[in-house]
């Protein structure tokens, strides 16, 4: 229980620290802005570097000064084969259309991908991990489904249309904060609401306490994900290394503690109760709106509720106002006044952490490793002048665009070398620190599952839509729309490292057991891929292995390969071979 833990914690920290609460007085803000997360990105002047043959766009410029300086240089460029499949996994999570797109430069290839409809369904899992999406409790007693979310997708095909459509990122935070305030008349905008709204709900929701672990979410969520500051550290006491006072947790606390989970019904035809919600949960789509009567919330002496302090007027982080808190007292939760504080191109924060994000899924590791913690305990950047830099044309050049954002990165000659090692560079920089080589990463679960429907040759490239259970090896859709659940996560999705739904996820981990290498080997999802491949590999075994190679790795086998491959299919099924390549690192890992 978190209230058992608060308890724990405010008997214990007064040995170590004193006074919990110093009040926001107490911090130095001028000081605390000299801080390289707090200080407004700003363009920076590109280094002077000696392989200008090298440089591509605006990002070059700012890796080949660190390597140059390590007396480093960058890998080779990768070949054309490499860089379409690398390029078609990072843009839309599927392995490319070979013979569609092998004619096309690399250039072409970039702006294909980034128009295709499967963009938003790649991009759209990142930010879902961020929102911690689910659809229903960590608690369900029975059958009682009244917290559940049915139509908890309805949120997450507004995600993948936004980033489709490309909404600008400052105003895909507005709607996810604020639509109905934004344009109370435009009903097809608020499913963005489900943000909040399909947070996490506890039963005994009268219940003081209760409705503060609920705030507590909703501050953490929106805090650790958009401004990358563990705001709800300050809930018990002041951080005790970031300038966050236990007024500010409070402030934002108000903002949430003025609006209510609604189920808005679907249509007309629902049958609501006496405040307009649909009666069954599977009616309804799931909104947070303003509460009946909006409040200020008081500073609980260490995070208890049955100790309140002074009222705080619901505003803003006092750091970020330069040393005054932005406060909202106006009829209204502040909920579209806080939007518009976070998007602010003068808030040092909102797009830095954006861009890492971004950098981290494009490169396979972030400029700052701790991608939501830009404080004092978190990481500094590897680039900071970059990350600056970047974040800085995002806003102002890119117009807080996700596809201009990305393409800028794609198109880097960093983005294009080789994933090859070269014993002489690992001595230097082991970590790859430096960028001097592209990062061999991993296929995360709901690409390595596409990946399997595609070589069947039977996945459902229908956008958009309802879920269904991922274990289900009669299922072909993509895998972002498998079901989500905080009760009892998928045994596929748990297994494969997915994030626990209950909370914000800064990133996933990577885990190798062998009880994914069984799963492979035994369960109906790849044997039933591998035995649909191998019905297009029937007639001349050589042809057949041709055939395999060419689909799952867009390139011919090598001699040595072939004769292997020939020498097994003496002796065995072709479903076994083809299985035996859909285990491979190759097919799913990416180079």
């Amino acid at each position: 229980m978190r209230l058992f833990r608060y308890a724990v914690i405010s008997l214990l920290i007064p040995v170590f620290s004193g006074s919990l609460c110093r009040g926001e007085d107490a911090f130095d803000y001028a000081k605390a802005r000299e801080f390289w997360s707090l200080k407004t990105p700003q363009p920076q002047d590109a280094p002077v570097v000696r392989a200008q043959k090298r440089v591509r766009n605006a990002i070059d410029p700012f890796i080949l000064s660190r390597l140059e300086k390590a007396e480093l240089e960058m890998n080779p460029e990768a070949d054309s084969r490499t860089l379409l499949r690398r390029l078609s996994y990072d843009l839309t999570g599927l392995p490319p259309e070979w013979e569609g797109l092998a004619g096309y430069s690399f250039e072409e290839q970039v702006d294909i991908l980034l128009d295709s409809p499967h963009f938003g369904e790649r991009w759209a899992r990142l930010w879902l991990d961020v929102s911690r999406y689910a659809e229903d409790q960590a608690h369900i007693v029975g059958n009682n489904t009244a917290l559940t979310y049915p139509n908890a997708y309805r949120f997450r095909d507004w995600v993948i249309a936004a980033f489709n459509e490309d909404l600008p990122y400052d105003q895909f935070v507005r709607q996810q904060l604020a639509a109905d305030l934004l344009d109370p008349q435009d009903a097809s905008m608020q499913a963005a609401l489900g943000f909040m709204g399909l947070g996490p709900k506890y039963y005994r929701r009268n219940d003081l306490a209760v409705q503060a672990d609920e705030w507590e979410d909703r501050v953490d969520t929106l805090t650790r994900g958009v401004l990358g500051l563990t705001v709800s550290c300050a809930r018990c006491h002041d951080h005790f290394y970031d300038p966050i006072p236990t007024s500010d947790y409070y402030a934002l606390a108000g903002v949430f503690a003025s609006t209510e989970m609604f189920n808005r019904p679907i249509d007309g035809d629902c049958e609501t109760n006496d405040n307009g919600q649909a009666k069954k949960a599977e009616e309804a789509i799931h909104l947070v709106r303003e509460a009946k009567q909006v409040k200020d919330v008081p500073v609980f002496h260490r995070g208890d509720v049955t100790s309140p302090g002074e009222p705080v007027a619901r505003g803003f982080l006092t750091v970020l106002g330069n040393g005054e808190r932005a406060t909202f007292s106006g009829k209204d939760s502040g909920r579209l006044e806080l939007a518009e504080e976070i998007v602010d191109t003068q808030n040092p924060l909102t797009a830095r952490v954006w861009v890492n994000r971004v950098w981290g899924e494009i490169f396979g590791t972030p400029l700052v490793r701790t991608t939501s913690n830009f404080g004092k305990l978190g990481e500094k950047p590897t680039h900071p002048a970059l990350l600056d830099d970047l974040s800085h044309r995002f806003m102002n050049e890119g117009g807080w665009s996700l596809k201009w954002l990305v393409r800028e990165m794609v198109q880097s000659a960093t983005y294009r070398q080789s994933s090859d090692l070269v014993a002489t560079k690992e001595e230097v920089d082991p970590g790859n620190e430096l960028l001097w080589r592209m990062n061999r990463r991993r296929l995360p679960v709901e690409m390595w599952r596409d990946s399997l429907l595609v070589a069947g040759g039977n996945l459902d490239r229908k956008v958009g839509g309802a879920s269904f259970e991922a274990s289900d090896p009669k299922a072909n859709r993509r895998t972002v729309y498998a079901r989500v659940s905080r009760l009892q996560l998928d045994p596929m999705l748990a297994l494969f490292d997915f994030p626990d739904p209950n909370l914000h996820s800064p990133g996933r981990s990577e885990t190798t057991t062998p009880i994914q290498k069984l799963f492979v080997m035994n369960h109906p999802l790849p044997v039933a891929a591998a035995k649909k491949l191998s019905e297009k590999m029937a007639g001349d075994p050589e042809q057949s292995i041709e055939i395999a190679y060419r689909q799952l790795f867009g390139r011919e086998p090598l001699a040595e390969e072939k004769e292997l491959g020939l020498r097994y299919l003496e002796n065995h099924d072709p479903a076994d071979y083809a299985q035996a390549l859909l285990v491979s690192n190759e097919f799913s890992w990416l180079d």
